[in-house]
């Protein structure tokens, strides 16, 4: 069984207009929230092979809060992901080597949001249950899904995955805290 982890950027700043979007970096909630997303990454022993992640700046340096990741997985910044439509994420799975246990991919919306609802498939958004329903709502950002994937990456198509579990920010310990601090600056 292989595992695909779906993660979208965390909270971007707007503060300079002039910076391409490409260009955008993370804001200081951002930040917080990538390093909550990480210590849970580690908590729930979620160690990725293969980094695939978009070459924008705000995917970088989520990727960079996750760090050190156990077992100094192969990180690929790719062009393709930025902004990419699901389709075209799908595609870039299929080309994973077949030795990878373990996926992780760092993108953008809506493209990450409509491939997680693509791999889960119909039947089981269909089904229901409370993390399909989250699911199934929104992708916010610094949102993680964890997918069991039973057949090899060049087979993967939707419905594909197994969804075991999404998980956002404000289910992080630590996301009371910031939310009470950010409320009262």
């Amino acid at each position: 069984m292989r595992q695909l982890l779906l993660l979208r950027h965390a909270k971007s700043s707007w503060d300079d207009p002039r910076l391409p979007d490409h260009a955008r970096p993370l804001n200081a909630r951002g930040r917080r929230n990538a390093a909550g997303m990480a210590a849970a990454m580690r908590e729930l022993g979620l160690a990725p092979d293969v980094v695939l992640v978009s070459s924008a700046r705000r995917t970088l340096q989520t990727l960079e809060a996750l760090s050190p990741l156990e077992g100094s997985p192969l990180v690929e910044p790719m062009d393709a992901l930025y902004l990419a439509p699901w389709p075209s994420l799908l595609d870039v799975l299929r080309d994973v080597r077949e030795t990878a246990r373990s996926v992780l991919l760092i993108g953008h919306n809506p493209g990450l949001h409509e491939l997680a609802l693509a791999l889960a498939g119909p039947a089981a958004m269909a089904a229901g249950g409370p993390t399909a329903e989250r699911l199934a709502n929104s992708y916010p950002t610094a949102a993680l899904t964890e997918f069991a994937v039973a057949l090899p990456w060049r087979l993967l198509e939707p419905g594909g995955g197994r969804l075991l579990r999404f998980l956002t920010p404000a289910d992080l310990p630590s996301a009371e805290a910031a939310d009470a601090t950010e409320g009262s600056a």
